[in-house]
């Protein structure tokens, strides 16, 4: 009896030893070279850069729901649409189209479903405009939204952002303006969300930490 007492004490501390080393810079997260500002003030800013376009951005999207749902209490969110390639450029003004717009909650999964699911091609201003339309959006509204100061002020700065966050690719969440994670080092959706959980603590620890 004594010797499985021993044998289950010694697989809860491997077990303890293995989650404690479970997420590590270099393999599953990288620390940016120059920290950036975050927007959420005390709460720790998680930022997703996506782009419509990316499949895996929406394969992401059930995982990145249900983290919602249940994210820590000291997290907030922050969707920014990347613009690591030019092309990517008309989705990016959509983006900032339906938030000036207020229709976001409606047309953000309308059109991942439109592009992966239905398979349309929508990639202009003219054909976003008609996708628009077709969800309720006056077309006259959206072009004059899509091209105005503030659309293309978010869209700049979201270029700009996405080289400060060193970004090579989507979707990238970068957690306090310090971190960044990738499905591709996580190695799925889930445990990928499971990473941002892990920085979100890592990231209040250190703001506890005096400054040096």
């Amino acid at each position: 009896m004594k010797n499985v007492l021993v044998a289950i004490v010694t697989l809860f501390s491997v077990v303890g030893i293995a989650n404690a080393e479970q997420f590590t810079s270099q393999i599953h997260f990288v620390e940016l070279s120059q920290p950036q500002p975050v927007e959420t003030g005390d709460k720790i800013e998680v930022r997703e850069l996506f782009w419509y376009g990316c499949q895996h951005c929406y394969d992401l999207e059930p995982a990145l729901d249900k983290w919602l749902k249940n994210k820590p209490a000291n997290a907030e969110f922050v969707r920014m649409a990347a613009v690591l390639r030019e092309s990517w450029a008309p989705h990016a003004r959509a983006f900032y189209t339906f938030e000036a717009l207020g229709v976001m909650d409606t047309l953000h999964p309308a059109l991942f479903k439109a592009l992966h699911v239905k398979k349309k091609r929508l990639d202009t201003a003219a054909a976003l405009a008609d996708f628009a339309a077709e969800h309720g959006v006056a077309r006259e509204k959206f072009i004059s939204t899509y091209n105005s100061f503030a659309v293309d002020s978010k869209f700049r700065q979201a270029r700009i952002q996405g080289r400060r966050y060193q970004a090579r690719g989507v979707p990238s969440i970068i957690v306090d303006g310090r971190y960044l994670t990738t499905a591709t080092m996580a190695g799925s959706h889930g445990r990928l969300m499971q990473i941002v959980d892990f920085l979100v603590k890592k990231a209040a620890a250190e703001r506890l930490k005096p400054a040096a």
